[in-house]
């Protein structure tokens, strides 16, 4: 081990390991629940804080020789992932209170998403990828305030570990072939015609999709995005996507599919495009509404793999970036209300500028951005996506993708043809009083993607 490779490359690692030992004394000897909130939003500002400074310098290190490694791409991933954490915390403190094991459990969900995107090995990559997934199954029955939720954490729990299995019977064959577990060996059977190397990468990438819940594996998502609470389904939505999405990255590398993987990346990807947004038209609330969003998103990302060059990295990180912002954005202007089952319910949404002009106008912007439209940051993320598309020959994917994206406008002008062009109406059950804390995660999800939407050119060189 490299003492000084471990030491300065994995300290976002080192202050996220710190903020959940320093949570597990607090909850150990504190007599109150008071502080937790603020050891974790520290803890993580710092992590992502230290993980932007590593990639802004273009540190390179290995502080474990074939197993962890770090490079300015995987330092700028954890950055991204971090940063979109910080706005859930604080939704999360708004939501939840401030004591109970939520924060140990995202801090630790957050600690395996780092580690994953430092992986060299499919050992290490399988540990952050559990490390990540396992606090999430317990995140779920938080706040238990829906009959439906047990139901919704057990189907997440049994995909999940579906996933997992399918995941560790990829990388047996892979290993079986080439008798090493680098993860190397997945970017050369991507672009192999051997039997076996195929069967291997194809089994992992297909754990990746039930991960990331790519159609078909995608009956999960639904359920959980509904039977959590908000800051948790904001969290499913933004952050462990963006794990998924980024962990799929650092296999491909600059693999180039072969003919038969090709395939793979592009119909799967392409049905959960046009699936999710036609199954989205008919969702009565907007977490049901957001969870099939995120399908077709989903199929927009791993679009991305079809291409080969350096703009896959490019055009992923900017993508999860405009996505997160603005999925973040939605959940966290979504108003408060006494009884959760009816918080999000489009009905609700009735007439809410006339309510709350400044939670319709920001949700407004958010459905506008996740359909695409320009100028703002999902537009230009879209374009980088089809561009990869495009520039890596399937010109005809590019097309179907584009169409079925169309799909989508309809159910996010939806949800601001019920904000701003129906009547006014008092919501069912009572509002609860918005709270300065949802307030300041709204600003902190705004403030970021405006800049985005002004100059994403000046982003984009930096990603």
């Amino acid at each position: 081990m490299n003492w000084s490779a471990f030491v300065v490359g994995m300290l976002p690692e080192h202050f996220l390991i710190v903020g959940l030992l320093l949570l597990i004394v607090h909850a150990i000897v504190a007599r109150g629940p008071q502080g937790a909130a603020a050891i974790a939003g520290v803890c993580v500002a710092a992590a992502a804080v230290a993980a932007l400074g590593l990639g802004l310098g273009g540190h390179v290190g290995q502080p474990f020789p074939g197993q962890v490694s770090v490079t300015p791409a995987a330092s700028f991933g954890k950055a991204l992932a971090l940063v979109l954490a910080l706005p859930v915390l604080l939704l999360a403190r708004d939501d939840l209170g401030d004591g109970g094991p939520l924060y140990p459990l995202l801090v630790a969900s957050l600690y395996g998403l780092a580690l994953m995107l430092s992986s060299d090995s499919f050992l290490t990559l399988f540990l952050g990828l559990e490390l990540m997934s396992l606090p999430v199954y317990a995140l779920v029955l938080m706040g238990l305030r829906r009959e439906s939720t047990p139901e919704a954490a057990l189907k997440y729990l049994v995909l999940g570990g579906a996933a997992t299995a399918t995941f560790l019977m990829g990388v047996s064959l892979l290993y079986g072939q080439q008798a090493t577990l680098d993860i190397g060996i997945f970017a050369a059977a991507v672009g192999s015609r051997d039997p076996l190397a195929l069967a291997g990468a194809t089994l992992v990438l297909l754990a990746f999709f039930l991960k990331a819940a790519v159609v078909p594996f995608h009956a999960w998502a639904p359920d959980a995005y509904e039977g959590a609470s908000v800051p948790v389904t904001a969290y499913m939505a933004a952050i462990v996507k963006a794990g998924v999405l980024l962990a799929a990255l650092r296999l491909f590398g600059q693999a180039q599919p072969s003919p038969a993987m090709v395939g793979l990346l592009a119909l799967l990807p392409l049905a959960s495009i046009v699936w999710g947004n036609l199954a989205a038209m008919r969702q009565p609330n907007l977490r049901r509404m957001m969870a099939y969003s995120s399908i077709a998103h989903a199929g927009y990302l791993f679009y991305a793999f079809l291409g080969a060059g350096p703009g896959r990295l490019q055009s992923v990180l900017f993508y999860l970036l405009a996505y997160g912002l603005m999925t973040l954005l939605a959940f966290a202007a979504l108003p408060p209300h006494a009884d959760d089952a009816q918080r999000d319910r489009l009905d609700q949404l009735k007439g809410l500028f006339h309510r709350q002009p400044f939670a319709a106008i920001v949700i407004g912007l958010a459905m506008l951005s996740l359909a695409g439209i320009p100028p703002l940051p999902g537009f230009v993320a879209k374009f980088l996506i089809f561009r990869e598309v495009m520039a890596a020959g399937y010109t005809l994917y590019a097309v179907l993708g584009l169409i079925g994206s169309y799909l989508g406008i309809y159910f996010y002008l939806r949800v601001i043809q019920y904000m701003f062009m129906s009547p006014a109406a008092v919501p069912a059950g009572g509002q609860a009083p918005v709270r300065g804390v949802a307030v300041a995660a709204a600003l902190m999800c705004l403030l970021p993607a405006l800049a985005v939407a002004i100059g994403p050119g000046w982003f984009l060189p930096r990603l």
